[in-house]
């Protein structure tokens, strides 16, 4: 049985104000969320930022320090119980035991959220077929690779229908195939209805799966829109300079405090721009009057990796 809609009941999770404080270190400081029922969210944002403990939080697993949140239309204070039986959540590594076969460790977590055996058995059979492993369901998990166990360790998560799904950096450790095979598992979640929550680092994960996107860094949420919405926020290009020498490397770096991005090693600069022909040669003239210090340039469209570097904290201060 689905759980009742909340007040706003287009979303799958929302949170207002969520605090959380490790002895003196303030690891969220003060978090809003709203994310609608059937979308994929990432939560994006560097070590340390406060994504796996917004999980944690959202997940039950651990209590705000002050601050309210909503997970598949139940309050996750209120109605904790409640809120667990509503959703699943997998984290950075698979954890699967590596005694048992595909076959029975999907029963088994059938058994555990309530299936009759039957009922474990057709579910555990589908969800084989559904992620590639029918072939291996009767081999012992520890004969499977990296990306077979994050499908089974996945598999297992949605074996209860869950409303919402956390994925805690779902593809770390993964080669390049099995990232993209869950990313395609991700997309089905969504036609399904199922509302995901994702966190990562891989910028390129966030562009390609979210509908909305949200930048986390020091426990604060730095900006949050679509990945359209966000790189509109730095440029919708970049300009990339390859400088002559390093002197001229040097002295446009100082010259270009917008940069975002900045390779010394092989004398890049990138300066956000509109991409027009008259703002290009704007910037061009401004930094390089003589004509002296830019080998080359290139226009391109602004990447997740441009508002990424814009907009987190780089002082270098410990998170």
């Amino acid at each position: 049985m689905s759980p009742p809609s909340s007040p706003r009941s287009g979303l799958g999770i929302e949170a207002a104000a969520i605090t959380k404080t490790y002895g003196s270190h303030r690891v969220l400081d003060g978090i809003d969320l709203a994310v609608p029922r059937g979308s994929v969210f990432a939560l994006l944002g560097p070590n340390g930022a406060g994504k796996t403990t917004t999980v944690r939080i959202l997940a039950t697993l651990t209590a705000p320090e002050s601050g309210s949140a909503r997970v598949a239309g139940r309050d996750i204070a209120a109605e904790r119980a409640a809120v667990r039986r509503s959703i699943s959540l997998t984290g950075q590594f698979a954890a699967v035991d590596d005694l048992q076969t595909g076959t029975e460790t999907l029963r088994m977590m059938g058994r555990l959220a309530g299936l009759s055996r039957p009922a474990a058995r057709a579910r555990a059979a589908e969800l084989l077929d559904r992620f590639g492993l029918a072939e291996a369901a009767g081999r012992i998990t520890r004969t499977y690779s990296g990306g077979m166990r994050r499908r089974l360790d996945l598999a297992a998560s949605l074996v209860s229908r869950p409303a919402v799904i956390f994925l805690d950096e779902p593809t770390t450790g993964l080669d390049p195939r099995s990232r993209q095979d869950l990313w395609d598992t991700v997309r089905d979640l969504r036609a399904d209805g199922t509302t995901v929550l994702l966190t990562t680092q891989y910028l390129e994960e966030a562009d390609r799966l979210a509908d909305r996107i949200a930048v986390l860094d020091s426990g604060r949420i730095a900006a949050e829109g679509t990945a359209t919405e966000l790189k509109s926020k730095v440029a919708g290009h970049r300009l990339d300079l390859t400088l002559a020498d390093r002197a001229a490397y040097d002295r446009l770096a100082r010259l270009a405090p917008q940069a975002v991005h900045h390779s010394p090693d092989e004398l890049t600069l990138g300066i956000p721009t509109d991409g027009t022909a008259p703002h290009v040669r704007t910037l061009l003239d401004a930094l390089d009057p003589d004509r002296t210090a830019v080998d080359r340039f290139t226009v391109r469209s602004a990447t997740l990796d441009d508002v990424f570097l814009a907009l987190i904290d780089r002082t270098g201060a410990p998170r």
